[in-house]
């Protein structure tokens, strides 16, 4: 038998400060993706100008130059920390000989690696026929490099149709696929609302913890890596408030700065469960030194779908990483460490905190001739404890809102 390897590319990164964003950190996250994707970063070049090329995106000169850099290095790959245009693309390739992807193909291609679940898979291939329809008549050296490398890799397809038509067929099928995946999920959200099912979730940036968060406190068993997009399919799991309530929390896809529109557009319905929850639970990496910026980004894209009046606690996630740990934060913020387990129980009582009530814990005594609300209190609430005294039924018990007003003449102390 002969053992085909796949060679391993060797990346050089590319960008263009034109004084819109900080390209330094901008090249270090755009490291941090490659290498998640399976590439050795092996240097990165930036350029100031103006504007981008519209030609080649840098400009021939540094063009000529990346080229003498790539032969120096061995490189086999360019990634540029830009979304290019079809022209851009064959002119850089003819240019260099090298193939070229982009930042957003260089997403898709991660995202396209860690889809696990139908919807995800869908919208990850959704998602790339919608960005190469356009691009194939530039796509020249990438064409002749489809199946192994970054860029190339996607759910069910072993290479790139070029036919325009069987792509925007293939489009078509896959939306009608997720229009029927998006109903259900629609029909399964509205059927949590109609049983009063609380919804938490968690959200925050890439990298941030949100997985570990949640294998910690529920043991949802959910790949937590320290990668950037380790977690692509949403997974719920119940989990009980030290009030008592039972909440369903949701682990939601990472963001990123300069979020591709298009994963926006296809992950929409994932990012629903953000948009419909009852609390955001933002968890962020108080570790990283951008940890500031990387909060704003997740609160501005939470903005955009809708969620700026959902209530917030913000969980800062990490904090054995630093020197000391802060005694207390202002407003709902907790700090955390969601490894160990540090601080989850005010975590806890912080989600409980901002949740709206739509429970309450009493203490009943329901005389015999009522004992019938017993029934009444557990398919809506929860009973915690109930023991017959010569009074009647003493209940501790989590009341709905919706009949509290019926049992509060049963209420007593203690």
């Amino acid at each position: 038998m002969i053992e085909i390897k796949e060679e391993q590319q060797q990346a050089i990164l590319v960008a263009v400060d034109t004084g819109e964003y900080d390209v330094d950190l901008s090249l270090d996250e755009l490291g941090e993706l490659a290498q998640t994707a399976g590439a050795i970063v092996l240097g990165k070049i930036s350029q100031k100008r103006p504007a981008i090329d519209k030609a080649t995106c840098v400009g021939s000169g540094m063009l000529q130059e990346i080229q003498t850099q790539a032969a120096a290095l061995e490189a086999n790959l360019l990634i540029f920390d830009h979304e290019l245009t079809a022209s851009q693309l064959r002119n850089i390739e003819k240019e260099t000989n090298i193939a070229v992807v982009d930042r957003t193909t260089l997403i898709l291609d991660i995202f396209a690696q860690r889809a696990r679940s139908r919807e995800g898979k869908l919208q990850v291939e959704l998602a790339q026929q919608k960005y190469r329809l356009p691009r194939l008549m530039g796509q020249g050296t990438a064409l002749s490099r489809l199946g192994g490398g970054i860029g190339t890799r996607g759910p069910g397809e072993s290479k790139l149709e070029s036919d325009r038509r069987h792509i925007r067929r293939r489009i078509e099928s896959l939306e009608g696929q997720l229009r029927e995946l998006k109903q259900q999920r629609s029909l399964r959200r509205d059927r949590r609302k109609k049983d009063g099912v609380v919804t938490v979730a968690i959200v925050g940036y890439t990298n941030a913890g949100k997985s570990t968060l949640l294998n910690t406190l529920t043991d949802a068993g959910v790949l937590a890596e320290n990668k950037l997009f380790a977690t692509l399919d949403p997974t719920s799991r119940a989990l009980t408030l030290p009030d008592g309530r039972s909440v369903m929390l949701v682990d939601t896809v990472g963001l990123i700065r300069r979020l591709p529109h298009q994963l926006v557009e296809a992950f929409h319905s994932t990012l629903e469960e953000a948009a419909n929850a009852d609390l955001l639970l933002h968890v962020c990496d108080i570790s990283n030194p951008e940890a500031d910026s990387q909060a704003e980004v997740t609160r501005r894209l939470l903005d955009e779908l809708g969620c700026a009046q959902t209530p917030v606690v913000t969980a800062l996630n990490k904090c054995d990483r630093l020197e000391s740990i802060p005694a207390a934060f202002g407003g709902n913020r907790v700090c955390i460490c969601a490894k160990t387990g540090y601080g989850l129980d005010r975590l806890l009582e912080a989600v409980a905190q901002a949740l709206p009530p739509s429970q309450l814990r009493m203490r009943l005594l329901l005389p015999y001739d009522k004992a019938a609300l017993a029934a009444e209190i557990r398919d809506s609430g929860k009973i915690f404890s109930e023991e017959y005294v010569p009074g009647g039924l003493l209940l501790d018990a989590l009341v709905d809102k919706q009949i509290i007003w019926k049992l509060e003449p049963y209420q007593v102390d203690g």
